[in-house]
Formats: C-alpha cells, sequence, structure tokens
C-alpha cells in the first residue's frame, strides 16, 4: 500500500522550512478568521474567500495585525477570487474587492453544494496541470458555529478525498486518511498538539492499527455507538495509521 505523508509545516513562518513541496491554496469561510490566517495566507498561492469569507477578511485581518494601518492590512490582504451563491457577503465589501481587481463568481444557480464545495471545485480546475499529490487546500474558519456547517465541511472532505484538505480553527486541524493509503503524520510539536483523536467517517473501521500515541490501536475495531479514539495523545514526533477505511485525523493547534 502506497504512503501517504502529512505535516502541517503551513503553521510555521516561510523562513524557517526549506522551499515547500506542496502548492497551497486558501479558502476563507464565513467564520471567525484564525489568528494564524495572516500567515496562512503567506503559504498560499490562490486565495480565495467563499462568499461571506470576504466579510471575514475585510473585518477581521486588520484586528490581527494591529499594528498595521487598516487600510494597507485591507490591500495588501487582497482575496483573488470571491466565490458562493452571494447571499452572505456584504455590498460595501463587494464592491471594495470589485474594484480592486478580485475575481467574482456567482454560483447562485447551484444550490446543491455548499460554498467551500464550490471554491474547491474552482481550486481544481486552477490545479490542473498539477500532480494531485501536489496539492493542498488550507480552509480557514471550517470549525465552531453552526454544526450543519461543520458537518457540511467535513463532507467536502469526504468528496474530494483524493485531494489534500486541512479544515482550520484558531483550536485544533482536521483532514482526511483515505484507506487507500498507510499515513506517517510528522507531528510539528512547537506548534500542535498533544491532544488528538482518529475518528471513523463513512463507515465503521474494522481494523485500525497506529503507533507514535499515547493510546496506540492494534487492529481495532471503532465505529459510532462503540470505540472512537477521541482524546488521545502524540507521543512520539511521527504517528503512523493504517486503516481498512477513511479516518479523520483531529489534532489541537497551540496558542504561542
Amino acid at each position: 500500500m502506497e504512503l501517504m505523508s502529512h505535516s502541517s509545516t503551513f503553521l510555521l513562518p516561510p523562513s524557517t522550512q526549506s522551499p515547500p513541496s506542496l502548492t497551497y491554496a486558501l479558502v476563507v469561510l464565513n467564520q471567525s478568521l484564525p489568528r494564524f490566517s495572516p500567515l496562512l495566507w503567506s503559504h498560499a498561492q490562490l486565495r480565495l474567500c467563499a462568499d461571506g469569507g470576504a466579510n471575514r477578511v475585510y473585518d477581521d485581518m486588520p484586528l490581527l495585525l494591529p499594528h498595521h494601518d487598516a487600510s494597507d492590512v485591507r490591500e495588501r490582504y487582497k482575496p483573488d477570487v470571491i466565490k458562493g451563491d452571494m447571499d452572505s457577503i456584504r455590498k460595501e465589501v463587494l464592491e471594495f474587492y470589485d474594484n480592486m481587481g478580485t475575481k467574482i463568481v456567482d454560483a447562485s444557480h447551484d444550490q446543491d453544494t455548499t460554498d467551500l464545495h464550490k471554491c474547491v471545485a474552482y481550486i481544481c480546475d486552477w490545479a490542473q496541470n498539477l500532480d494531485k499529490s501536489d496539492l493542498c487546500i488550507l480552509v480557514a474558519g471550517a470549525l465552531g458555529g453552526r454544526f450543519d456547517h461543520e458537518m457540511g465541511n467535513i463532507n467536502v472532505l469526504c468528496r474530494f478525498s483524493t485531494i489534500r484538505m486541512i479544515l482550520l480553527s484558531d483550536d485544533c486541524l482536521i483532514h482526511l486518511l483515505p484507506s487507500t493509503h498507510r499515513h506517517e503524520i510528522h507531528v510539528q510539536s512547537s506548534v500542535e498538539g498533544p491532544h488528538c483523536g482518529l475518528i471513523p467517517i463513512g463507515s465503521p473501521s474494522g481494523s485500525t492499527t497506529t503507533t507514535g500515541l499515547q493510546w496506540d490501536l492494534n487492529e481495532t475495531e471503532m465505529r459510532f455507538g462503540g470505540l472512537v479514539s477521541t482524546s488521545n495523545l502524540v507521543k512520539e514526533d511521527k504517528i503512523t495509521v493504517q486503516a481498512d477505511s477513511d479516518l479523520l485525523w483531529t489534532i489541537t493547534i497551540k496558542k504561542l
């Protein structure tokens, strides 16, 4: 089985890394921006706002950079694209970014997919000449707020299971571990952990085996209504996971 490696190096300043091995795209959703959003922005080669996510960039980014002039911050952090059904973005925010040259994509005709789904589809078209394994989509504001929105975002992880995608909040991150691969997770202990979890998604896991956790699994069955590996702890800098069904990996993000 092919190995898939994971590392949250996007939570580290670019100057502390060797040249990135992945091409990052950033999607901002309509929730409070994580405090590290300027860092995510600096890593991304394409930045999209999903509808009302543009309000968050306009309102919150100056608050995250209080020692900078708010007008300068808004000009510097201009999204490349705003896409969605356009029922949440404020008129003055839409006009501001439109005047600055942001591409506006009104997808209100499509009510069967979420704004995140629409943005991920846009990124896949943009990156069609890239190897899928070289693309990583960071989703800011994906957790917290309404539970149905959170579940919709997790569903997008599953619908685009061949694409690396990380759901982020101020407190934690989530990404999919497809059962088509065995996985190595390289923990960035300076910025994440120690609390973590492995959660079966889509179907029960008949057998999950891990190394590097406080409470490792050994061909363990996991399912809702039975055992689910929540409130676990990372014990080593490298975690290995192999399972017979898709799992969600989640780990806390440290407040530095």
